[in-house]
């Protein structure tokens, strides 16, 4: 290159990167400064209704595969077909998750509120298929544990509760398949997917109501980590499945049970100046230390809502039990990260975004706006953020990332800050689920708009000719 070409190069370098003389500059006069883009790390706007079908339609796929509905000699791996040729070898065929543990129980009612808001059957099969696996295989398997005999862990949990875990969950959705029949008017008969719950159903509920360890008032409790140990996981554990047997049998005494035991919980667990949950009340303490963990925070807003579901109009601790919900809700909204998640430990913001409280979370804040409990206007957009969040968690496999790990309990920061997470923890899935599906609801029922680029939700449908401009850029009308 030539002295004279090297410099001509360099000049017009130079030209190129300085602003050009008549170039117009950006300025608050010429340009709305307002309508530009941000730099929304999950999204933000107003999703369609299909599109987060699409999402939890890809979470079922994914769990469909992992949860197959299938019986298996563990000694050679055959698929065991015959309900007569179930023996003391049988087992549940092993796939990533545990058909009846309790995270499958709150899977299972998710699926089944996913049905009821797209009308997708491939939902309620999904459901169906492993509910009446279940209530077929009961009774050979009750009768070779009946002779002493060793079976299978995961059918155990269902024949022989030994925990509130083992029950509370899978029953509560049994209840709410058994009603779903009766309220969409389908004939049963005797190879109908749901015509044998009902013993499992009661025997659950004999195990709850009967059975499961509890404090001098009748509290639920537990022996670990300590004496008489209220944990605040157990107000979901057992809470929603007696509430849901009052409706299923019209008896009050489950449904004065159930709000009995929210009562007592909350006399125990809720911190009013927080308006939150602590984890766990040890009866022997004093002090008692507050861990606000976020997934219990959610068994207990959740176990709010379930109870509100079913708890009749007139029931004297309902107005009590709707107060606390709203009171949670409020505490809960005000500690949302700024992309939609909430933290691990709820009032430590040092602490990790997490997914399956995220997830329980929207839901019920979405349920309650759609059930006039809260206002739209104040907790739908909350809601809304919340699925974004959850939403940017689930992978092209339909896997949920970031959901925090089974996790006892602790009374220092580090235990919960640390709690690992991973694709396979069974808390996030049911979670996703049913938060998609009350989403659907929201967007059908409510009135969401984005005005001057933020969401807001309106008495109706409010009309605009003017483009705005969603999160991915796009416009919509």
């Amino acid at each position: 290159m030539t002295k004279q070409k090297l410099i001509l190069t360099c000049l017009m370098a130079i030209a190129a990167w300085l602003p050009k003389a008549n170039a117009q500059q950006v300025n608050d006069n010429n340009t709305p400064l307002h309508l530009m883009k941000p730099a929304y790390r999950v999204g933000y706007g107003i999703p369609t209704a299909s599109s987060v079908k699409q999402t939890i339609d890809r979470v079922l796929r994914y769990i469909d595969a992992e949860t197959p509905a299938t019986l298996v000699d563990k000694q050679t791996g055959r698929e065991v077909t015959r309900l007569a040729d179930i023996n003391a070898d049988t087992q549940l065929k092993q796939g990533g998750f545990r058909l009846t543990s309790y995270e499958w129980g709150v899977t299972y009612s998710g699926v089944l509120a996913a049905y009821e808001a797209t009308g997708d059957a491939a939902y309620r099969d999904y459901v169906a298929k492993r509910h009446k696996l279940l209530a077929d295989i009961a009774p050979a398997f009750r009768k070779i544990f009946a002779s002493n005999k060793r079976i299978d862990g995961n059918v155990r949990r269902v024949i022989d509760p030994h925990a509130l875990d083992d029950a509370g969950a899978v029953c509560c959705s049994m209840i709410k398949a058994e009603l779903r029949e009766v309220k969409s008017g389908e004939v049963k008969s005797e190879k109908s997917a749901t015509a044998t719950l009902r013993p499992l159903i009661d025997n659950y509920i004999d195990y709850i109501v009967n059975k499961e360890y509890r404090l001098s008032d009748g509290t639920f409790a537990r022996l670990r980590p300590q004496k008489n140990t209220v944990w605040l996981d157990d107000m979901f554990m057992g809470i929603p499945a007696v509430a849901y047997m009052g409706r299923l049998t019209g008896e009050a005494k489950y449904y004065d049970e159930a709000a009995r035991q929210v009562t007592q919980f909350a006399s125990r667990m809720w911190v009013p100046e927080k308006q939150l949950f602590r984890h766990g009340w040890v009866e022997a303490m004093d002090p008692h230390p507050a861990f606000f963990w976020g997934r219990a925070n959610g068994w207990a807003i959740l176990t709010l809502s379930e109870v509100l579901d079913v708890l009749p109009a007139s029931h004297p601790q309902r107005p009590a039990i709707l107060d606390l919900l709203r009171k949670h809700a409020a505490g809960l909204a005000a500690l949302q990260h700024h992309d939609g998640f909430w933290h691990q430990l709820l009032d430590r913001s040092d602490t990790y975004l997490e997914t399956s409280a995220t997830a329980i979370y929207t839901y019920c804040l979405a349920h309650a706006v759609n059930k006039g409990w809260i206002d739209a206007k104040a907790f739908a957009p909350v809601a809304l953020l919340g699925w974004q969040a959850v939403n940017s968690q689930v992978n092209e496999r339909g896997q949920v990332e970031n959901v925090c790990v089974g996790t006892g309990m602790g009374f220092d920061a580090a235990f919960y800050a640390y709690r690992p997470v991973h694709v396979m923890a069974a808390h996030g899935y049911g979670p996703v689920i049913w938060a998609g599906a009350e989403m659907i609801k929201l967007l059908k029922q409510q009135h969401p708009k984005l005005n001057d680029s933020a969401v807001q939700f309106y008495d109706e449908e409010v009309p605009t000719n003017q483009p705005i401009f969603n999160y991915d850029g796009k416009i919509r009308f």
